[in-house]
């Protein structure tokens, strides 16, 4: 599906754009820990973005519907990401309370996957 694709390869530019802003536009304004943060977020947002990537790829040469995979990876990648980059930011930590939702997400969407494999 052209979709996952695109998807696939925005959260991908952006977890490189958002690594250099990092890296380049943050340094020096947040403190060790939220610097871990907003680099954790990063590198969960290039993983899933090439996650992304490779079920468009399955969807498109395949007959595996992985459609809920998908949709529940690019949800995990606003939840998990997001609630990361604006708690980096902001350092308000009740938005660490939606980190794991988007986690879980994540993990249900690699489950899906394999389960759609499976059902091949």
């Amino acid at each position: 599906m052209k979709v996952f694709i695109i998807l696939g390869a925005l959260n991908a530019l952006m977890a490189v754009a958002t690594g250099a802003f990092g890296a380049h536009g943050l340094e020096g304004k947040l403190s060790e820990k939220y610097m871990s943060v907003w680099e954790k977020a990063t590198m969960y947002q290039m993983y899933h973005g090439l996650g992304l990537l490779a079920i468009g790829i399955i969807s498109g040469t395949t007959n595996i519907n992985v459609n809920w995979a998908g949709w529940l990876m690019f949800i995990g990648i606003i939840l998990f990401s997001g609630s990361l980059y604006i708690l980096a930011l902001t350092q308000v930590r009740v938005l660490g309370a939606i980190t794991p939702i988007g986690g879980v997400l994540f993990i249900a969407s690699w489950l899906t996957l394999v389960i759609a494999t499976f059902k091949l």
